[in-house]
């Protein structure tokens, strides 16, 4: 065999549809747990400033951040060794799939991983819906705060009565008490929070999160397709291996049976 043969051969056993979704996969979960990581961080401090100045009212929700924080570690952790096994799992069934006829043979434990990866993949795939609808929550809130803060630019200047009015309670959300002190921002104080750096940066990392927890679903979906067509893939190679081994248990019988029929036959004459 050739070089060129061989990198071929190669070439063909890569599991291009898995290689996709790994690399989708690990763009997701990084964009996820980097963005929503510096996310949380900023939000703390916005929160700090801005609408909670007493540090016992939002104590607990500062715990749940951390909290969430070293999550994301944990999360990100996990999914990049998840997607190295998934990947090793599609040179496995391609490897198998690709050597029907040859000596490679599946095993029983073999199908039974790849079933349980089945099973472990769609768990995760529901459990990353929960996750992308929750990472939409701060969006939608930055985005009311957004709009107000676009609504007070949209003013005019002698126009800071109507202004004053105009206010942001983030206690409505529920992640402060209601006697949390200030509060809420109203007007100015409202403007200048906007401005900040913080707000613009956590708000765009939360957009991004939310996309990152997007594609994190497309890629499980994505590996979920090609785990259940492996498997089926893997279910009927069995059955053929099951097959031949008969027809050639059967091939050696019937030559077996031709011989002794010669020889018997030769004993007479």
């Amino acid at each position: 065999m050739s070089c060129f043969e061989c990198c071929i051969k190669c070439l063909g056993g890569v599991p291009y549809a898995s290689l996709v979704a790994t690399i989708l996969c690990f763009s997701g979960v990084a964009l996820f747990c980097g963005c929503g990581h510096v996310a949380l961080a900023g939000t703390i401090t916005i929160l700090e400033q801005r609408f909670s100045t007493n540090a016992t009212d939002h104590a607990l929700l500062s715990e749940v951040i951390k909290l969430m924080q070293y999550v994301i570690y944990g999360i990100a952790s996990f999914f990049f060794l998840y997607g190295i096994i998934l990947l090793a799992e599609g040179f496995y069934t391609t490897s198998a799939v690709k050597e029907l006829h040859g000596e490679f043979k599946t095993t029983i434990c073999g199908r039974c991983i790849s079933g349980m990866f089945v099973f472990l993949t769609y768990v995760l795939g529901v459990a990353w819906l929960g996750v992308f609808g929750f990472s939409a929550v701060p969006v939608f809130m930055f985005y009311n705060i957004w709009s107000t803060c676009e609504v007070i630019k949209s003013l005019p200047v002698n126009m800071t009565a109507s202004a004053d009015q105009i206010c942001v309670d983030i206690r409505q959300y529920g992640i402060i008490p209601w006697n949390a002190v200030p509060g809420r921002a109203c007007g100015s104080a409202l403007a200048d929070m906007c401005n900040t750096p913080e707000f613009y940066l956590s708000y765009h990392l939360f957009i991004v999160a939310c996309a990152g927890a997007g594609a994190t679903v497309i890629a499980l979906i994505h590996f979920l397709m090609i785990l259940s067509s492996n498997w089926a893939y893997l279910k009927d190679a069995s059955k053929m291996q099951a097959y031949q081994d008969i027809k050639a248990k059967e091939e050696q019988e019937l030559q077996d049976i031709q011989s002794r029929s010669k020889e018997q036959l030769n004993s007479y004459t």
